[in-house]
Formats: structure tokens, sequence, C-alpha cells
């Protein structure tokens, strides 16, 4: 897989403590992108910046998004609070007076969409780090703003009840993308193909061998319990009562067959 990563996530790298007015206005002639920490948001939802130096740095309403906007044209006020001791990206668009600089998210997240709809492609790689965990699913912010979701049957082979079992808030995950809508900016992306693939991961078992592993689903009829060995790598044990979802348990594994990509388990 093909990895690419032009945009980091936002905070992935540490925000600078403090920036001199010199370094805003070379930001500003240079276009570059840099980011800080929001401090407050104030009763118009503009963002307030953390620059350092008695210098503070505002992103006025409109600057905020270039997506997720309401029918006037603004970010929804749900939106700008939510940034409140967020780190953020932005571009230096004013710093003609000494003390106050006016600063745009959105005209970072315009550039990264630039890079998502003509340079990204299904199948690639990209780092990201996990905004929101929801019951189906976790949303990833891939770069420059972007937030992909992925679905929580594309988080590992081993079936989860739910992506708190993978993931936490905060979270630095490499990611591919699975699929974008260009005219709606929505990507998808998958997490389990970063795992390894059945190959890869059954190579440290053999038969006989006596490992532990995660009890998952418990087949329909009681036949057999599924167990996971490693996120990317599921055997299937003989049902055994009292056995509960998520309960640690000692194997033996009974046969491996590689052309059908199973493994026979027995619980001790």
């Amino acid at each position: 897989m093909e990895y690419v990563q032009k945009f980091i996530p936002e905070g992935w790298a540490s925000a600078p403590q403090a920036f001199s007015l010199e370094e805003l206005r070379k930001a500003s002639a240079n276009g570059d992108i840099i980011q800080a920490r929001v401090s407050r948001c104030d009763s118009n939802y503009n963002l307030y910046v953390d620059l350092g130096n008695n210098i503070t740095g505002i992103i006025p309403r409109d600057e905020i998004e270039a997506i997720n906007i309401d029918e006037t044209g603004f970010p929804k006020p749900n939106i700008c609070k939510s940034k409140i001791d967020k780190v953020v990206q932005f571009k230096v668009k004013d710093t003609s007076k000494k003390d106050t600089v006016i600063l745009s998210r959105k005209a970072v997240e315009k550039e990264a969409i630039n890079w998502m709809k003509n340079e990204l492609k299904e199948g690639m790689l990209v780092y990201g780090i996990v905004k929101n965990i929801r019951p189906y699913g976790a949303f990833v912010e891939i770069g420059g703003g972007i937030v992909g979701l992925v679905h929580i049957e594309d988080i590992s082979v081993a079936r989860i009840k739910t992506p708190h079992e993978r993931f936490k808030i905060g979270q630095k995950i490499k990611i591919m993308i699975k699929s974008i809508d260009r005219k709606t900016n929505r990507v998808i992306l998958s997490y389990k193909e970063t795992l390894g693939s059945w190959e890869e991961n059954v190579k440290e078992f053999r038969e006989g061998m006596t490992v532990s592993g995660i009890a998952r689903e418990k087949e329909k009829n009681k036949n057999g319990i599924f167990i996971e060995l490693k996120p990317n790598l599921v055997g299937l044990a003989d049902y055994k009562e009292n056995i509960e979802y998520g309960e640690n348990v000692i194997l033996i594994i009974k046969k491996i067959i590689p052309d059908k990509k199973k493994i026979k388990l027995t619980i001790l």
C-alpha cells in the first residue's frame, strides 16, 4: 500500500508555545500552515488562539470551517465551541496590528480538500488522529481538518462490540483510505488493513502450541466460540459453557488450515 501525507492532522505534532510577530509575518508571506491551541470562543463564535508574546490570534467565525457550515454560511455554534482547548491549524491573514493577528483555519481546510480530491486515492495509507467514537465506528482526522469515518467492521477482522475496544480519543494511528466521495467530501477509512494479513499474523503460531486469546462471538446453536488470537487473526474453538465475551482464555492450537485461512482451537 502506498503511503502519502501532505497535511498532518491537527495536534499530531506539539504546538509551539509562542510566536514572535516576525515569525507570524513570515508565515503569512510564505503561506505557511502553523498551529496553536484555542483558548476561548466569544459570544459571536469567533475563536481566540494563544500565540504567546502578548499577541492575540483571532479566527473569525467565517474563517473556522470550510465544510461543516449551516444555512447562513457560518460554522454551527457547537463546532466553534468544540474547538476550545484544542490545537487547530491555520494560515496567517493579517499582521498589520502589533498585538492582534487575524487567522484562517478555513484556508487550510480548503487546501486539504483539494489534496483529498486530487491526490488521495483508495488504498493509500495516511496518519490519523481519533477525534470521536460512536457505536458504529470512529471519526479520524487525516490532515488539515479532513475527517473520515472508519466503520466498526473495518476496524479489525476480529469482530468487536464497540470501537472503544480498539481506539481512544486522541490516539494516533495509521489508516487506509477505503473510499472517497469527491462530491460530498466524504472519506471512508479502514484500519484492519494496517494490522497485517492472515498469513503474516499466523506465522508465529504452530499446531500444538498453548496460547492465550480473547473470547468473541459464539456460533449459532452453540457450535463454537470465535477466539481472537490477534486483532486480524481469529480461530474457532469448541463450545464451552460459561465463557463470556471479552474473557481471556488459554487454548491449544489443534489445527491450522492455510488454504481455508482457518484455525481450530481447544479451550483449556
